[in-house]
């Protein structure tokens, strides 16, 4: 109970503080373990050796250095995944044609997925022809989702990511009342199915391997309201759910189903839906944003897929990785209310 006090403590510390400290550009964050970090502290309560403990308690233990890796090494070198193969569905722009390349230059083989062929092309020339491989598909189609994931098993002869980005929005509607059926599926039907139809024939063919790493787009919107329509929130919702679904039933087999939670980022979708340029979006984005002094990119979140890609991010699943400066933490309006 005293431990569980303390680390209570820390997490309110931390919030606290990330909130102050944002405004000056300093993050705060905390480091959550189970009990490897220091595993001969526990086994001594449970009268296990420390083998024992490693055997009984994970199936991958978790050791101090790696808790050291995760915090010391990111970004030390551009071969976090080499040797690797991903597919990346939504890969043709946004943040998925800018994690792409982003694995790419870490040493994967990327396969782009997307129905947008000219411009999946093109970004697969840039990386060059023994990098990166486009096919088309609609996320939405068993039967695409299917080929995709064997082409790329067939051309490299794995699959260790999956990175199930695809994702559309409606246009905002101002009531529920005037939200239309038909849209409301259709967002789902990429959202939400194409990412549950990315989980399974991913994890078909990662079982027999027992390893692999599935990455599913989420969003701020998966753990607030009022953010963005109706759909779009629902289906951001429902991907979490899934993930941690999935998680759990895959983790039995070494594979591991994570998530990556964006703020607002500047890409297409995002500047379509407010109607205003990707600067201008970016600009008032930071205006509300409790970390101060720097600008939430699509790169930002590439680089959170490929932490959660790496083996820096071995014991990680389960897991909705918000990337949005703290945003979430906290609710403003009460204290400017009291305040102003």
């Amino acid at each position: 109970m005293h431990t569980l006090a303390q680390s209570t403590q820390w997490v309110g510390l931390t919030r606290n503080a990330a909130i102050e400290l944002g405004q000056f550009g300093i993050r705060c964050e905390l480091c959550c373990t189970l009990f490897g970090s220091k595993p001969l502290w526990l086994a001594p309560h449970l009268r296990w050796g420390k083998e024992r403990f490693a055997k009984e308690q994970v199936v991958s233990y978790l050791r101090p250095r790696t808790l050291h890796k995760q915090f010391c090494n990111l970004g030390s070198d551009e071969s976090r995944l080499e040797g690797k193969v991903a597919l990346i569905t939504g890969g043709a722009g946004g943040i998925g044609s800018r994690t792409a390349k982003l694995f790419s230059q870490n040493g994967a083989k990327v396969v782009i997925a997307d129905l947008n062929e000219e411009i999946g092309q093109a970004v697969c020339k840039e990386l060059g022809p023994q990098g990166a491989t486009f096919i088309h598909c609609d996320v939405t189609k068993e039967d695409n989702v299917q080929n995709a994931v064997d082409a790329t098993v067939s051309k490299y002869g794995k699959l260790d990511i999956m990175f199930n980005n695809a994702g559309i929005m409606e246009l905002p509607k101002p009531s529920i009342v005037e939200t239309e059926k038909s849209d409301f599926e259709r967002v789902l039907s990429t959202n939400v199915i194409g990412v549950f139809l990315g989980t399974k024939h991913a994890a078909r063919v990662m079982i027999p391997a027992r390893r692999g790493s599935i990455i599913n787009t989420s969003s701020i919107a998966s753990i607030m309201g009022g953010i963005t329509p109706h759909a779009y929130t629902s289906s951001k919702h429902a991907v979490v759910g899934l993930t941690t679904n999935a998680a759990i039933e895959l983790g039995q087999f070494g594979v591991r189903v994570n998530c990556v939670a964006p703020h607002v980022v500047p890409t297409p979708m995002s500047t379509s839906l407010f109607k205003m340029g990707e600067e201008e979006l970016a600009e008032r984005v930071h205006s509300c944003s409790i970390l101060k002094g720097i600008s939430l990119k699509a790169e930002d979140i590439a680089e959170a897929a490929l932490f959660l890609g790496s083996d820096e991010s071995r014991y990680v699943n389960g897991h909705n990785l918000v990337v949005d400066g703290g945003y979430t933490v906290t609710n403003p309006t009460l204290i400017d209310a009291l305040t102003s």
